[in-house]
């Protein structure tokens, strides 16, 4: 009776002991399977689950995903996926960082090239800037220049009367007089070395019609004939016109054409005044020598 009372004491404490050693003692004899070995059938409960809940790796025995009886082995197989995954990662990212550095450098290359291209553009408009400058310089020099040649061609023919020099003749005798020489040789004195002048001849004589215009062209020449021989005037300087017993247009006095006399004018170009050559003043201009 007292045996049977222990027993009836004992079974349960006994029992749960059982049941808990089994429940350690299946998965662990699961891991020590050989993975070429097929496994014991599983009991007819196991048999009823779901394909899909039999196939998933990550939920073995009975702590879940993690067992803390698993071999190396099996660690492993649960790693590998995760170092692939964080292989690829690595080489994803490094390909990453040569793009970056690709690009940045394809960038630091653009803009120096941009940089040196502004530079360039920068000296050929300072260049420009240079030459246009010179041109304007030049462009006013010209101007200037013109305006010169306007004033030169506009004095060529602008003349101003300097003085006048009266020869006086013996009646229908075309000879030139000491006293006419003397006139003469002032007149061409005053202009030696000088330039932009011209002489104006005028001849009169006291005869009328044809006459007294032959008498007064032969008193020009023989003025003009001594200018040029004794003092080497040059004879496109002398310009003479025989009058006879006519008034010039400008001539004020009425007596000096009824005289057999020859006026020489003094005539001075506006560039010969800008050069400084005027010829001296030598005759006078209000009065005239007479033999």
């Amino acid at each position: 009776m007292k045996s049977n009372l222990a027993v009836r004491i004992l079974f349960p404490s006994q029992l749960a002991v059982f049941v808990l050693a089994s429940a350690i003692a299946v998965p662990a004899l699961a891991q020590q399977t050989p993975a070429g070995e097929p496994q014991s059938t599983p009991p007819v409960a196991a048999q009823q689950q779901p394909a899909s809940a039999a196939s998933n790796d990550a939920k073995e025995g009975f702590w879940g995903r993690v067992n803390p009886f698993a071999r190396k082995k099996w660690v492993n197989k649960q790693v590998d996926p995760l170092k692939d995954r964080l292989s690829e990662l690595d080489e994803v990212n490094a390909k990453n960082g040569r793009d970056i550095q690709d690009v940045d450098g394809r960038a630091q290359a653009g803009i120096r090239k941009a940089q040196s291209t502004a530079d360039g553009a920068n000296q050929t408009a300072s260049a420009a800037g240079d030459q246009a400058q010179k041109a304007g310089m030049t462009a006013q020099g010209a101007a200037g220049h013109v305006d010169r040649l306007n004033s030169t061609v506009d004095g060529l023919d602008q003349y101003r009367q300097i003085s006048v020099v009266e020869i006086q003749f013996r009646a229908g005798q075309p000879i030139v007089t000491a006293a006419a020489r003397k006139q003469l040789d002032e007149l061409a004195v005053s202009l030696t070395g000088h330039q932009g002048y011209i002489l104006e001849i005028e001849g009169h004589s006291r005869l009328a019609g044809s006459a007294g215009i032959q008498s007064s062209q032969r008193l020009n020449e023989a003025v003009k004939r001594y200018l040029v021989t004794e003092h080497q005037i040059p004879v496109y300087r002398l310009h003479s016109v025989a009058l006879g017993n006519a008034k010039a247009a400008d001539e004020e006095n009425a007596e000096v054409a009824k005289s057999n006399s020859v006026q020489i004018r003094l005539m001075e170009n506006s560039l010969a005044a800008q050069a400084g050559a005027s010829p001296h003043d030598a005759a006078s201009r209000s009065s005239a020598e007479r033999p």
